[in-house]
Formats: structure tokens, C-alpha cells, sequence
């Protein structure tokens, strides 16, 4: 193995020669862009309003970008005892089972709800529960003396709450920010998107910093019109609040004033958020920027611009498979393209349709888009400028993400759904994981980010992933090729999959329309990592053959 990685840096060294670099243009550019500056780029959510989707759903995605915690279970519905505590706890991000709580800190607490709660997917940063309430998350980071460790909460933990107690978006946003001003926000700045089967916004949280008697929170809410898109990557996005539009805008009780104490507003200018809680000179990076180009050109936004618009009217309606594609996008093809510069033209010998082997020409590049931050150093050290950082969608150091659609014409149980994927979503199948469910397939709730581990489900998949990583102009085509099979096959059972659980809920077989869905996506799940062992092997023959 020490020999075949040795042969890879030499490799590299005797073809960067022959790349073609860029002469000024695209790669100088770039290097002026906000990426570059020190912005935390972990996740990436998307939004779509019910006008703006192809079938009249609310969508979020989130894709968490960060070595967090990859288990992941379903919640049930809790009834607090009397007297007791609702525990809030700091750490939990970073375990390595659901009952793991080594490095966690119990914080403190706050009452209880006197109902029963809901039930909710519970991933690092929870994200749906059974009354179709969802979210996404990024965080935004913003100033550092905005952070106060007093605060009792962090971001997952609002979450959390809002999912056991809520059914709408705005309850949701009232009730974290609620809490976060009694109580306090202890961590950096973040940005939720939080949708119901109606509605979507975009929820953006600051610590106070030292102002005022006690810790508290900076907050807006914004809302996204129906038949928009919205886009949040690290960086806050909610620019002038209209205080005189409740139905656009939620903030918090004591904004304001905290805003003039901190000496971030003069009390006369327009109230614009995020160049108060961040030293991000834009509102936007590459993710942003990308995402509203595709969906709509026309607008001829660039990355030379001062600001994004919040949000924008695509040109066709998004579909749930346009946002997978969004979610596996690396540019390719595109003047972000990481390695459209480190190309070369190779001869290869293969089989023909007749089964003759003829020598072809071919152009590729040895290096992948999801190259190491060494990878890339060593290349712009031999060639300054040849493999520029540009922050893609899909990244291989993702933990997991999620695809979230909600349908207010179906049953709750059936109406939500997650499309949930481990690891790099540019190379992972996903899996439905629906509003109802009870259960996951066996290896979710075990987490593959500390150590090799065998009974983690998302190992099935890492290990494939990183394998194809070293060739991947090589194995690419193969797992794309399985990728597009497993989508295909997805939307064709979970069509016939709802029609049936729907019927059930109808004649009142609820019990039995959730027991078809958890078996569904035990069985869909245990045919891709199957299939990701398979691929393994192959990829394994491809490199024992040659290199």
C-alpha cells in the first residue's frame, strides 16, 4: 500500500507539466472571492417554497459538512413526569452512540411542555418530526464578541425542542427565540431554515455578546415567498427588516436595543442584519451564488456583485430530483471546475463493441475534485494557480445530509419525508427515512466518525467512497451509473410505496402503513450497501489490474 500511494505523488510530479493552467482570467478572479476569507463553510441548506417546487411541496436540505456525530435515531413521543426538567445538554454532537454521554455537559434546564411530545428524526442537527415540521442548518459563525458560553443554548438543542413541540414553522421560531432570549444563546451564529407543509423561512441566531444584564439572543426571522428559493451556506443572508411586516419578518423582543447598545445600529439608518452580526463582507460565497444561477440565469447574477438577492424565482420548478443534483454538484464542466486545469490526454486500450481492443485517446484527470488540502498544496507549489479552492456543494468530508419534503395533501405519516444519505452526497444513494416511521435499518444509530467501525452503516459506504476517490476518473462512471439506478428505482417504489400507505392510513390501518414504510426503508437501505460492498471489490480489481 506504502508503495502504490508513493506512486501517486509521483505521478502527480510528472504530469503537473503538462496540465494547462489558466492565464489570468478565472483562477485570479476566484482568488479575490469571499471563500477565501475566514468564513466557517461546514453546511449547505436549500429552501423551496410550495410555488416554487413541481408538485406543490415545501422543501429543505442540509448537508452537514463537518466531522459531527453520523448516528442517528427516531425520537417517540415523551410525557414528562411532574416536577420534572426538560435537561439541556452541551456536547452531544460529537458522541458515538445514542447513550454515549462522555464529553457531555448537562447545562441546565427549562419547564417541560404538559403534553406529550412529538416524535422526530433525531440526526446531529435534528430535523423532522411526524407533524411535518422540518429544518435545515448552517452555521454562519458571525463576529466573535457576539458569543457568550453563558447562554444555556446551542443551536441543536433549540431544535430539538421546537421538534418535540411544535407543528408549525412560525411556532417553532417563536418558541427558539423565546427561549433563547429567556434563557440565553451560547453559540456561534446560525442560520435554520425551518419549513412546515405550508410555509418556509429562514431563522438567523447571534449570541449578545456583554450586552445587557444577562446573556440573550440576536434573532430574525424571514420569510420566503411561496414561489422562491432560498439559500443559506455559511454565510447570514437576511439583509433590511421590515419591522412593520409580520407576516415576512420575526425578531426578536429586544433587537433593537441590544443592536444600539452594541453599537451596531445608529437608530436611523435602515435596519440591515447581517452586516451587524458578521464581518463578511458579502451575503454570499460560491454555494449561494451557484445554486441561484442555475435555477435562474436569467437574473445574470455574478459573483463580482455586492449582495445576493434573499431569495429568487427559478425558472423551471425545482424538482426533488433537481435537488439531488444540486447536492452531488462539483462544477464540473462549469469556470468553477477545480480541475478543469489539470487535465491530460491519455492513450488506453479497450474492448470495442465487437470485442476487438483498439487504442482510444482519452481526456482525464488523475486528480479528483475531492482532492486532499496536501493534494492540492503539493500542486499549486510545482505550479502556482493550477488547483484553486473553490467550496463545492458536495464535499467529501460531509458527515451525512438530507433531503426534506413536506406535502400538506397527504397524511402526516406519509407527507414528510427525508431522503437521507451518509457521507459524500456525490457519491451516497439515499434513503427515504418518512414522517411516521418508528424505526431505522440496523447500523443508523452507530457512528463511523471516531474509528473504523464495521457495525456502522455508513462505513458500507466511506470505505467505497474513498476508494473510488483515488481513481476517480476511473470508478466515477461506475458509481454515478449506480447512483442514477438507485434514484430511478426510489421514485418508482415510494410512488407505489405511498399509494398503499395512504389507502391503509384511510381504512384507519395506520399501525400497518407505518410498519410498510419502516420495512421499506430497511430493505432499500440494506440493497445499497450491498451494492456499495460490490462496488468496493470492483474498484479494488481496477487499481490491482493497473494504474
Amino acid at each position: 500500500m506504502k508503495r502504490f500511494y508513493l506512486s501517486l505523488v509521483v505521478l502527480y510530479s510528472l504530469i503537473v507539466g503538462s496540465f494547462v493552467f489558466p492565464t489570468v482570467s478565472a483562477a485570479q478572479a476566484l482568488s479575490t472571492l469571499p471563500d477565501n476569507e475566514p468564513v466557517k463553510e461546514s453546511c449547505t441548506s436549500i429552501v423551496v417554497g410550495k410555488g416554487a417546487s413541481s408538485d406543490g411541496s415545501v422543501m429543505t436540505a442540509h448537508s452537514c459538512d463537518a466531522n459531527y456525530r453520523t448516528w442517528l435515531t427516531i425520537e417517540p413521543r415523551k410525557v414528562f413526569a411532574p416536577g420534572s426538567k426538560d435537561e439541556i445538554y452541551w456536547g452531544r454532537l460529537h458522541t458515538e452512540e445514542p447513550y454515549d454521554m462522555r464529553n457531555t455537559t448537562l447545562k441546565g434546564s427549562v419547564p417541560p411542555p404538559t403534553e406529550e411530545t412529538f416524535r422526530y428524526l433525531n440526526v446531529a442537527y435534528p430535523c423532522m418530526n411526524e407533524k411535518q415540521l422540518a429544518m435545515g442548518e448552517t452555521t454562519t459563525e458571525g463576529k466573535r464578541e457576539l458569543v457568550n458560553k453563558e447562554g444555556l443554548f446551542q443551536i441543536e438543542e433549540l431544535e430539538r425542542i421546537a421538534l418535540q413541540r411544535c407543528s408549525t414553522a412560525r411556532q417553532a421560531i417563536a418558541l427558539m427565540g423565546r427561549l433563547a432570549e429567556e434563557y440565553g444563546y451560547g453559540d456561534w451564529g446560525e442560520c435554520l431554515t425551518v419549513i412546515d407543509k405550508h410555509e418556509a423561512w429562514l431563522f438567523e441566531i447571534y449570541g449578545t455578546g456583554k450586552s445587557g444584564k444577562k446573556p440573550g439572543a440576536l434573532w430574525v426571522a424571514q420569510r420566503i415567498p411561496d414561489n422562491h428559493v432560498g439559500v443559506s451556506a455559511n454565510i447570514p443572508r437576511i439583509g433590511v427588516v421590515d419591522f412593520n411586516k409580520p407576516d415576512q419578518f420575526m425578531y426578536a423582543s429586544d433587537l433593537k436595543e441590544r443592536c444600539l447598545e452594541l453599537g451596531f445600529w445608529d437608530g436611523k439608518s435602515p435596519f440591515k442584519f447581517y452586516p451587524m452580526v458578521s464581518s463578511s463582507k458579502k451575503n454570499f460565497s460560491y454555494r449561494e451564488y451557484y445554486v441561484f444561477n442555475t435555477l435562474a440565469p436569467s437574473l445574470g447574477l455574478s459573483m463580482q456583485d455586492d449582495e445576493l438577492p434573499f431569495s429568487i424565482i427559478p425558472e423551471k420548478k425545482v424538482t426533488t430530483e433537481k435537488m439531488f443534483e444540486l447536492y452531488r454538484e462539483t462544477y464540473d464542466g462549469t469556470e468553477l471546475d477545480q480541475v478543469k486545469n489539470l487535465k491530460i490526454e491519455v492513450k488506453r486500450r479497450v474492448r470495442n463493441s465487437e470485442g476487438e481492443m483498439v487504442t482510444v485517446s482519452d481526456s482525464v484527470s488523475p486528480i479528483s475534485t475531492f482532492m486532499t488540502n496536501d493534494t492540492r498544496s503539493l500542486l499549486n507549489k510545482l505550479k502556482p494557480g493550477s488547483a484553486p479552492r473553490i467550496r463545492t456543494i458536495a464535499v467529501i468530508q460531509c458527515s451525512y445530509s438530507e433531503i426534506i419534503k413536506l406535502r400538506s395533501w397527504l397524511p402526516d405519516e406519509v407527507g414528510g419525508v427525508a431522503y437521507f444519505a451518509f457521507d459524500n452526497p456525490a457519491q451516497t444513494p439515499r434513503v427515504p427515512i418518512y414522517a411516521g416511521q418508528t424505526s431505522l435499518p440496523a447500523g443508523f444509530d452507530v457512528c463511523g466518525q471516531k474509528r473504523y467501525r464495521k457495525d456502522a452503516a455508513i462505513w458500507r459506504f466511506r470505505e467505497t467512497n474513498r476508494i473510488a476517490t483515488i481513481g476517480w476518473d476511473r470508478t466515477k462512471k461506475q458509481l454515478r451509473k449506480a447512483l442514477a439506478e438507485y434514484d430511478t428505482m426510489l421514485f418508482e417504489d415510494t410512488k407505489q410505496l405511498e399509494e398503499k400507505a395512504v389507502k391503509l392510513i384511510k381504512e384507519g390501518k395506520t399501525q400497518e402503513a407505518v410498519a410498510l414504510l419502516n420495512e421499506y426503508c430497511k430493505r432499500i437501505s440494506a440493497a445499497q450497501q450491498k451494492t456499495w460492498e460490490e462496488l468496493r471489490e470492483e474498484f479494488w480489481s481496477i487499481y490491482a489490474r493497473s494504474m
